[in-house]
C-alpha cells in the first residue's frame, strides 16, 4: 500500500479528474427532471468529509464508510464521516474533527495526503471538500450512535468490479432518475458520496494500470 500512498500523494497535487468523474455517478433525469446544480452560491456552507484509507491484513487498501443514523439529515444512507466547518478551520481540520466526533478516529493516527475536487450538494447547501487521509493500520472505531448507525470498510478493488455497480430507475422527489450505485452493503452506495468516491477511483484505476 505504500506505493499507492506515494502515487496518490503525488497525483493529488496535480490536475484532478474533477466534475467529469463526479458526474459519472450522478443520478440522471429520465425525462424533464431537475438537473443537478453543480455551482455553489456564495452563501453555501463550507463542509468536509474524510476519505480514510488503511491496509487490510492482505495489504490491500480499504475505504472507511459509515451508515448514518436515521434521525439526522440523509439518515439511513452511506456516507463518509464529515460535516460543516467551524470558524477558522481548514478542510482537513474539519474532516478530522468530524471523524473523531462520529466514529472516534484519533486525528494523530491519520496522515492527510491531499484533497479531491469540491462537490456542491444543493439539498443541504453544502460545498463539500473530500479530504484524503491514510492510517497505517485499521483504526479502532468508537461510534457516536446519535450520528452513525454503523461503520464498515470496503476494498477499493471491489469497487472496480462491474458486478458491484448497478443502475436503476428511482423516484426522487417529484422526478424519475436513472441512479447508478454500488451494491456493496445492505443499502446502496449512491448520490454525493458515490460522486466523490468515483473521482478517487479514477486515480486508483490509473495506479492499477
Amino acid at each position: 500500500m505504500e506505493e499507492l500512498v506515494n502515487f496518490l500523494k503525488n497525483r493529488l497535487q496535480k490536475e484532478l479528474p474533477g466534475r467529469e468523474a463526479q458526474l459519472k455517478m450522478a443520478p440522471k433525469p429520465i425525462s424533464s427532471g431537475s438537473i443537478r446544480k453543480m455551482e455553489a452560491p456564495n452563501h453555501a456552507n463550507d463542509s468536509s468529509v474524510l476519505i480514510l484509507l488503511f491496509p487490510n491484513e492482505e495489504g490491500e487498501a480499504e475505504l472507511t464508510l459509515t451508515l448514518r443514523s436515521h434521525d439526522i439529515d440523509h439518515g439511513g444512507q452511506i456516507s463518509f464521516p464529515g460535516g460543516r466547518a467551524e470558524a477558522g478551520e481548514s478542510p482537513a481540520q474539519t474532516a478530522l474533527r468530524e471523524a473523531e466526533e462520529e466514529i472516534g478516529i484519533n486525528a494523530d493516527s491519520v496522515t492527510i495526503i491531499g484533497q479531491l475536487s469540491d462537490l456542491y450538494i444543493n439539498n443541504s447547501n453544502n460545498l463539500v471538500t473530500p479530504v484524503v487521509g491514510i492510517s497505517k493500520q485499521k483504526p479502532t472505531f468508537d461510534i457516536n450512535p446519535s450520528e452513525v448507525e454503523e461503520v464498515f470498510a470496503v476494498e477499493l478493488n471491489s469497487l472496480l468490479h462491474k458486478k458491484n455497480l448497478s443502475v436503476e430507475n428511482w423516484e426522487l422527489g417529484k422526478h424519475s432518475y436513472k441512479v447508478p450505485y454500488w451494491n456493496i452493503h445492505q443499502v446502496p452506495l449512491w448520490g454525493a458520496t458515490a460522486m466523490m468516491l468515483h473521482e478517487l477511483l479514477d486515480l486508483y484505476r490509473a495506479y492499477c494500470e
